[in-house]
C-alpha cells in the first residue's frame, strides 16, 4: 500500500508541477510535493550525489523557458544545478542559492523512511526537509511562478542547487573560482534565518540573516602508553582526552555581541511577554549582574545561547582497537562556531591554558574561511524580503540575525555581494530542533505561505515597475 501510495503521490506531482499558466494559482500548494519527490532523492553527504536533484528540476524549469546548465565537479558524485529566467538586463541578477546535499541519518531512529518524502498529518517528513531541501523547493517553486505569471522582469533571475554544502572542497567556493560568470548577480538569499510561530501557529518573529558564524575544526590528541589493558598506565590516552572533555563541559565562552544580535535580541524583548520579556531587556540594558543572570537563564534555549557566544562542541572521539589493549593515542575532533570578529588563535590558547596538559595538543584542523562582511539590512533584497514578510504575517516582527551556524555565502560576501539567508516556512522550536536530527519535517501550510512571500519578494525585487 505505501508503494501504491508513493506512486500515485509522484503521479500528481508531476502533472502539478508541470501545470501551465492557467492554474498558477494552485502553485503554490505544490512545494510540498515538489519537496516530497526531492526528499526521495537521497543525497545523503557523503558521497552527496545530487545529479538525481538535476534531474528532477531540470524538466520543470525547461518547460517554462528557463536557460538550465549542470556543472559537473571533479568529484562525479556532485554537480552544480543553475536554472536562469532572462529579465531585460537592466539591472544585475537576482541569485537564489539553495544547497542540494544533505546530512546522513540514523535511520532505526526514524518513525517513517527518511528518504520516503512522507507526507502525513499535514507535514513533509524526511532529511531536509528543513536543511535546506525545504528551502530548495520553496526558492524554485517561487522563481517558477515569475514565469508560469509571465512577470516581466528588469534583472535575470538565477537559481543555484548547490553541491556541497554539508562536505566542503566542492562547494560555492569551489564553483565561483571556476564559474563566477554565471553566479555573479547583484544580491543573493540564502539559507540562514528563521520564520519561527509560538505554539498558538502565530508567527513571531521573522530573522533574516545578514552574517553567519565562522567554522573552526579543532582537533585534540593524547599520547600515551600502549600496553595489555591488564596494566594500566597514569598516561592513558583515552583518559587524557576523558579530562579535557570534563573541562570543557563546565567551560563557558564569555559573551560576545554584533550589532544584528543586539537588534535580534531588541526584538525578542518586544515580541516575548512577562518574564522573558524582562530578561531580554535586563540582556542588553542591565548591570554585569543582571546580564549575567538573564544570560543564566535565557541559555537554557540552545539557539538563544549560541547567538551571545562562541560555541565548542565535541562530535568525534576515536580511540582504540581492541578491548585488551590500552591504546597510545586518542583524538578528539571538536566544532567550533566563532561570532564574526573573533580570535581564532586566540581561542586555541584559551583551551591550551584550560586543558593545561602535557599529554594533550590542541590544533586547528583545515583551513578557517576568511571573515565576510555583513550585509547591509539597508540593501533592496533585505528590505523586500522584510515587507513580504510583514504582508504575509502581520502579526510577526522583523529583524537581522547572526546565523548561529555556517553557510556557503562567503563566496558572494568575500566579493563585495550582500547575501541573506531564511528558512523560508514559519516552523516551530520543536520542529527546528530536528533539523539534522530524527523525524524532521515542515508542514504543508508553512511551505504555502512561504512560497507565496518569497514569490511576492521576487517580483517586488526583480519584476519590471509595471508589474510590481
Amino acid at each position: 500500500m505505501h508503494r501504491v501510495t508513493r506512486h500515485l503521490s509522484s503521479l500528481v506531482a508531476a502533472v502539478v508541477l508541470a501545470a501551465p499558466a492557467g492554474l498558477a494559482a494552485q502553485d503554490t500548494d505544490s512545494t510540498a510535493l515538489l519537496l516530497a519527490q526531492l526528499i526521495r532523492a537521497n543525497s545523503s553527504n557523503p558521497p552527496g550525489h545530487t545529479q538525481q536533484i538535476a534531474d528532477i528540476l531540470g524538466p520543470l524549469f525547461r518547460a517554462r523557458g528557463f536557460q538550465v546548465d549542470v556543472i559537473p565537479t571533479p568529484d562525479s558524485a556532485k554537480v552544480h544545478f543553475f536554472a536562469r529566467l532572462k529579465g531585460n538586463g537592466s539591472k544585475k541578477p537576482l541569485l537564489l542559492a539553495a544547497h542540494a546535499d544533505v546530512v546522513g541519518v540514523e535511520r532505526e531512529k526514524w518513525t517513517v523512511d527518511p528518504f520516503g518524502g512522507v507526507i502525513k498529518d499535514g507535514a513533509v517528513y524526511g532529511r531536509g526537509a528543513i536543511d535546506f531541501k525545504g528551502g530548495l523547493a520553496v526558492f524554485a517553486r517561487a522563481a517558477m511562478l515569475l514565469a508560469d505569471r509571465k512577470v516581466p522582469l528588469d534583472r535575470d533571475v538565477i537559481f543555484l542547487a548547490e553541491a556541497d554544502e554539508e562536505g566542503a572542497p566542492m562547494n560555492t567556493t569551489w564553483l565561483a573560482r571556476q564559474h563566477w560568470d554565471k553566479m555573479d548577480a547583484e544580491f543573493a538569499l540564502n539559507e540562514g534565518g528563521w520564520i519561527i510561530k509560538r505554539e498558538d501557529g502565530r508567527v513571531q518573529y521573522v530573522s533574516i540573516s545578514t552574517s553567519d558564524k565562522r567554522v573552526l575544526g579543532v582537533t585534540l590528541t593524547a599520547k600515551g602508553t600502549s600496553t595489555h589493558a591488564s596494566m594500566p598506565l597514569p598516561d592513558n590516552a583515552l583518559v587524557t582526552v576523558g579530562r579535557a572533555l570534563a573541562k570543557l563541559g563546565s567551560y563557558e565562552t564569555p559573551l560576545e555581541f554584533t550589532p544584528d544580535s543586539r537588534k535580534y535580541f531588541a526584538t525578542l524583548a518586544k515580541t516575548s511577554t512577562g518574564e522573558t520579556a524582562r530578561l531580554y531587556t535586563q540582556l542588553l540594558n542591565g548591570t554585569p549582574q543582571q546580564v549575567s543572570a538573564a544570560d543564566q537563564m535565557l541559555s537554557r534555549d540552545p539557539l538563544i545561547h549560541s547567538l551571545m557566544r562562541n560555541t565548542i562542541a565535541p562530535v568525534i572521539v576515536a580511540g582504540g582497537f581492541r578491548s585488551n589493549v590500552i591504546p597510545g593515542s586518542a583524538e578528539v575532533t571538536l566544532n567550533v562556531r566563532l561570532i564574526p570578529g573573533s580570535d581564532a588563535a586566540a581561542l586555541i590558547r584559551t583551551l591550551e591554558t584550560l586543558f593545561n596538559d602535557p599529554l594533550l595538543t590542541v590544533k586547528m584542523s583545515g583551513a578557517l574561511a576568511p571573515a565576510s562582511p555583513a550585509s547591509p539590512d539597508t540593501s533592496l533584497l533585505y528590505r523586500a524580503l522584510a515587507a513580504e514578510s510583514k504582508a504575509q504575517w502581520p502579526e510577526a516582527e522583523v529583524t537581522p540575525y547572526l546565523f548561529q551556524a555556517g553557510t556557503d555565502a562567503g563566496a558572494w560576501r568575500n566579493r563585495g555581494i550582500p547575501v541573506f539567508g531564511i528558512y523560508p516556512y514559519p516552523i516551530s522550536t520543536d520542529e527546528l530542533r530536528r533539523m539534522h536530527g530524527n523525524d524532521e519535517r515542515v508542514s504543508v501550510e508553512s511551505l504555502r505561505q512561504g512560497t507565496e512571500m518569497l514569490f511576492r519578494t521576487l517580483k517586488r525585487v526583480a519584476g519590471s515597475s509595471g508589474a510590481r
